[in-house]
């Protein structure tokens, strides 16, 4: 099996103006669908990531705060998954909950050295 990481876009303004209850219902498509991809054997890791964060830059190890949102999207979270091909993973991808709420999703191999 190969690993895929799945990143997962959101529109920045569109998740900072979704009401309280919009928010829980997201949390808990997301927490469905991770169960769902746990037993079917699919999942190694999750989670959302924080919009804070730290940037370290060039040779001189330069620190900055970010990342910073500069477009309209954010890296809101990831999903770990291990399949055969990378086109299993496409089928699997189209069932994100992120998708319901404007959201895309990323798919990046992950490098096997040992092959």
């Amino acid at each position: 099996m190969k690993k895929f990481l799945l990143l997962l876009h959101e529109d920045v303004e569109r998740m900072q103006n979704l009401s309280s209850k919009e928010m829980e219902e997201l949390v808990k498509s997301h927490t469905a669908w991770a169960n769902k991809l746990g037993e079917q054997g699919y999942l190694l890791s999750c989670d959302g990531l924080d919009e804070r964060g730290v940037q370290i830059k060039g040779r001189e190890s330069i620190i900055q705060d970010g990342p910073y949102i500069e477009s309209k999207e954010m890296i809101g979270g990831y999903f770990l998954l291990k399949a055969k091909e990378l086109d299993h993973v496409v089928e699997i991808a189209k069932e994100c909950p992120c998708h319901l709420w404007g959201g895309t999703t990323e798919i990046r191999p992950i490098m096997d050295y040992e092959e």
